[in-house]
């Protein structure tokens, strides 16, 4: 079974899942990627998660006392129930057997060895969800860990032991797995009316007796679906708690699952407080609530939102108020969202993400070829249109699906513009787009690439399937070629990239992750495949979601090639670095158009000397006016609301960089910088202009094209446009005695589609200190550019360093505004008693696919974490911190001190040199406390390595180690 691009998708999975319809036996575990059990879940938008038991405030330490308050303060099943469907949520996910909650079953259970109560809590619940069309899932927990945190044990060994005929302690992880075996298939004997089983991470003994297997035997109907951990045989994996998004609530950005896998987002609707009641009625944040519920449904992604009952089963306040509100806010914009797809990936559509003047957004489409499409302004532009990119869609008709109203448009050059647009939802505006379907594409092509791994040939690239894909084994630059054929005309290029990646680096649970997306690359044209010229463009890819266009300039040609130079991921995410996988490449051959035309067209204003129009497919209007060398582009209508400060987008061509004059009411002119690429494609220039109440007048000259202007009030002064700085080294460093000196390299990345001026990129030192080399310095950077110096800083001679910060700051200006970027590098004495320190997450160390994360009590205020092998935890062998260079002044035995946090009772290998490995066991309580290890270590004068691992099971957090 394959799933299609559009527009023959929809067809193809339609045939699929009605001859497999009947097909609900036992499977392998293999990714189960598209089942008929998961269709109820596919049609659904939204999930309620529910962590109630028995440490649900007031905390319960008697499985009887809790049983009794929850009857006598009135739970009932169906005000959940109720609750869900006000919050437009289909199924519930109820968490009651949770490490953190007292491990109680809700339901009577003949299996001794946690609380399980005499009321059939479950049952209730699950026939109460049957009247009203809620499925209910139960979530199953994995871990022991957290058996006796309350000081009182809620795992009763000897019983569940007596029970078994054998010792069993559930305390531990194999034993508890057994335990927790047993109650999944008590479960599905019970509650054959269940919908499946949301498990939290993975058991190494669910594993090793085939749980998974048995479950699809015994309920072949049921859902599996695991939290972070994509295991195969699930039907859907969940992506828990994403933050730092932005906008805060994009929690696409942070997902790292392609489609057409199912997916979840979980995450807490109370912004403060734990996943369940802990006595406050904390607030939710309508914004970002609705915001995440929006944005998932453009990613078909679903919401699974948390709430926390107390313990009488009712909601606080503020999210009873919430539900409310969403149960009149979602009704009018239903048909968006309920059988509806993400748009702007396999299953079609036009652009998601950012648009035009500040507007954010996603698309949903229908199932039939993405003809219907629905626009959702989440964040409103400064202005009255909307302009995203159409990908290659004619539209028909655009209407406010709200209130009905037929809104005017204009479509050319690759974009859709919805104009005089006044009304606006506080939360989500959704324009109905109907189209007549996706235009201009060719099919049969075909395609070869210079690098290309095992099972995932350059073929896939133009198969029309999304599950299969090519990867470039880990090969940059890299070359794709597609063959038209026979020379045709080529407008642009759509690229689909396999989401396996977020958009931006971050961390996720000590995991580094980063966006294995297209930064730099050319793009080529051919006749024979032989003769390929210069590129006919190049530049920065925006590293973001969905499909991505390059638009080419009118070519005639029978072969394409792109060439990838490099991508978005940094060398702190070795798992994404250098990695590029894509879905599928597809060329266009023209643009849809339609009536309609955009305020501020340069080709309907008044022109001088030798100013011209010409055509220009990929411009707004398909025109330009060109020729301004010798001539003048003037408008005399450019209208503004009140005299102030504005922000100017100029849209131009140049064929190699240029500039462009701008005198606005005439005043003195400005230069403004045109970058070079390709004159028949557009890019965008914006700056800061100020303009009077009513009609004003700009006029342009040089030596660039002008396709369109357009004007929209200056962004907050909080606005910052992104970029990315790294220091290296990074982390804290450890130095001896006496004058020090540090060599320190730091890179500015522009990560947005704005544009940088003036920069300056240079450390700053604490009197005494010296600085060898100079300030560097770029007039301009764009999307993807750098800015990269080196450094060598000296500490005063004659005494030692005190401890020191030495601030590596970027400052430019954008629109006029001054921003600075600073990432400091810390400076510490070494103990006296140590000959060597340093941080687990020092930038010279190797980590693997370990990852860092913050801690506040650690040096440094950081550490390594998912350290080692452990495939029910989700690490691997290959997470490890090999700390190299480690120099020491004569060879001897050392004491090697070892900084770590731990919860329980782990162990690491140290590897010194590359010798026999050392087990060194250790235990703490809490992942927050560092605790201190000593072993002893033969060393030799010079250079050594050590290495911490364990190629078997989950090793300790690593904070930092020194010798002595």
């Amino acid at each position: 079974m394959r799933l299609r691009a559009t527009p023959v998708l929809t067809p193809v999975v339609a045939l699929v899942l009605a001859m497999v319809a009947g097909l609900l036996t036992a499977l392998p575990a293999r990714a189960e990627v598209v089942h008929p059990r998961q269709q109820w879940l596919r049609d659904s938008t939204a999930g309620l998660f529910l962590h109630w038991g028995m440490f649900t405030a007031p905390r319960h330490l008697d499985c009887a006392a809790w049983e009794r308050d929850v009857t006598e303060g009135g739970w009932t099943p169906g005000y959940w129930v109720d609750q869900a469907r006000d919050l437009g949520a289909s199924y519930i996910v109820l968490a009651t057997f949770h490490s953190a909650l007292g491990y109680a079953r809700p339901w009577p259970s003949a299996i001794p060895g946690s609380c399980a109560t005499r009321r059939d809590f479950l049952g209730e619940l699950v026939k109460a969800g049957q009247a009203k069309n809620v499925r209910i899932m139960l979530y199953m927990t994995d871990d022991p860990q957290w058996h006796d945190n309350t000081g009182v044990e809620m795992l009763d060994s000897a019983a569940y032991s007596a029970y078994k005929g054998r010792q069993v302690d559930l305390t531990t992880r194999p034993g508890f797995g057994m335990y927790s075996y047993d109650l999944f298939v008590e479960v599905m004997e019970k509650y054959p009316d269940l919908a499946g089983f949301w498990i939290d991470n993975e058991n190494e003994y669910w594993q090793q007796n085939g749980l998974y297997e048995e479950v699809r035997k015994r309920r072949p109907s049921w859902l599996l679906s695991n939290n972070n951990t994509d295991t195969p045989i699930m039907d859907t994996v969940s992506n828990e708690q994403k933050t730092g998004m932005t906008p805060a609530y994009d929690y696409p950005q942070a997902a790292w699952t392609p489609m057409p896998r199912l997916v979840e987002a979980d995450y807490k609707l109370p912004t403060t407080g734990d996943w369940w009641y802990d006595g406050g009625d904390h607030p939710v944040d309508a914004r970002l609530s609705t915001g995440r519920y929006i944005a998932n449904a453009g990613s078909s992604m679903k919401s699974l939102m948390a709430e926390t009952p107390m313990v009488n089963g009712r909601f606080p306040p503020q999210q009873e108020a919430f539900n409310a509100f969403m149960s009149t806010w979602v009704p009018p914009i239903q048909e968006s969202l309920r059988g509806t797809e993400g748009g702007g990936y396999l299953y079609g559509g036009m652009q998601p993400g950012f648009w035009n003047d500040g507007a954010h957004g996603v698309i949903t489409v229908s199932r039939d070829g993405a003809r219907t499409q629905y626009v959702h302004v989440l964040t409103r532009p400064s202005t009255d249109v909307v302009r995203l990119r159409d990908n290659g869609y004619r539209v028909t008709r655009v209407s406010d699906l709200r209130t009905g109203e037929r809104m005017r448009f204009s479509q050319s050059g690759g974009y859709l513009t919805i104009l005089g647009l006044t009304r606006w939802d506080d939360y989500d505006t959704v324009f109905k787009v109907e189209t007549a379907g996706r235009q201009g594409f060719y099919d049969g092509l075909k395609a070869t690439a210079t690098s290309e791994k095992a099972g995932h040939p350059a073929t896939a690239l133009v198969d029309g399937s999304f599950e299969d894909y090519w990867d470039s084994d880990g090969r940059l630059p890299v070359s794709l070629t597609l063959d038209l054929g026979r020379p045709k005309k080529v407008a642009y290029l759509a690229v689909n990239q396999r989401e396996w990646s977020s958009t931006y680096a971050r961390a996720t649970f000590g995991r580094p992750e980063d966006s294995a997306r297209i930064k730099d690359y050319r793009v080529y044209v051919s006749d024979d495949g032989r003769r390929w010229g210069t590129p006919v463009r190049a530049g920065a890819m925006r590293g973001a979601r969905g499909m991505q266009i390059l638009d080419l300039g009118g070519q005639h040609a029978r072969y394409v090639k792109l060439e990838v130079l490099d991508t978005w991921a940094g060398a702190q995410a070795p798992r994404f670095h250098r990695k590029l996988q894509i879905d599928e490449l597809q060329v266009a051959g023209s643009y849809p158009t339609s009536r309609g035309d955009l305020p501020l067209e340069a080709e309907r204003q008044q022109r001088t000397g030798t100013a011209r129009i010409e055509r220009c497919p990929a411009c707004s209007g398909t025109a330009q006016v060109s020729g301004l060398r010798n001539g003048t582009l003037t408008y005399r209508d450019v209208t503004a609301p009140a005299q102030g400060e504005y922000r100017l987008q100029i849209d131009h061509t140049a064929a190699t960089p240029t500039t462009l004059s701008v005198t606005v009411n005439g005043a003195p002119p400005i230069q403004v910088r045109v970058p070079g690429d390709n004159k028949a494609v557009p890019a965008s220039t914006a700056l800061p202009v100020t303009l009077n109440a009513g009609a004003n007048t700009i006029t342009l000259s040089g030596d660039a094209g002008v396709d369109r202007l357009a004007v929209a009030p200056m962004p907050p002064t909080s606005y910052v446009p992104k970029a990315t700085m790294t220091v290296d080294p990074s982390g804290l460093q450890w130095v001896g005695a006496g004058q020090q000196t540090l060599r320190v390299s730091a890179t500015l990345r522009l990560d947005s589609d704005d544009v940088l001026d003036q920069l300056a990129l240079a450390p700053a030192v604490p009197e005494g200190w010296t600085v060898q080399g100079e300030t560097i310095t770029a007039d301009t950077v764009r999307l993807g550019q750098t800015l990269t110096g080196s450094w060598t800083l000296t500490s005063p001679p004659g005494k030692d360093v005190s401890a020191t910060d030495l601030p590596i700051t970027a400052s430019f200006r954008s629109l006029g505004r001054r921003h600075t970027v600073t990432s400091p590098l810390g400076v510490r004495p070494r103990p006296a008693d140590r000959v060597f320190t340093r941080e687990a997450e020092d930038s010279r160390n190797k980590i693997g696919e370990a990852g860092i994360t913050n801690c506040a009590a650690c040096s440094g205020g950081q550490k390594v974490r998912n350290i080692g092998g452990g495939p029910d935890q989700g690490s691997t062998p290959d997470a490890y911190v090999l700390f190299e260079d480690v120099t020491v002044p004569e060879t001897r035995t050392y004491t090697l001190y070892i900084d770590f946090t731990v919860n329980g009772n782990r162990s690491y290998a140290v590897t010194v040199n590359g010798g026999t490995p050392v087990e060194v066991k250790v235990s703490g309580v809490g992942n927050n406390t560092p605790y201190t290890v000593s072993v002893p270590v033969p060393l030799k004068a010079g250079a050594n390595t050590i290495k911490f691992h364990n190629d078997t099971t989950p090793a300790p957090d690593l904070d930092r180690i020194s010798l002595g």
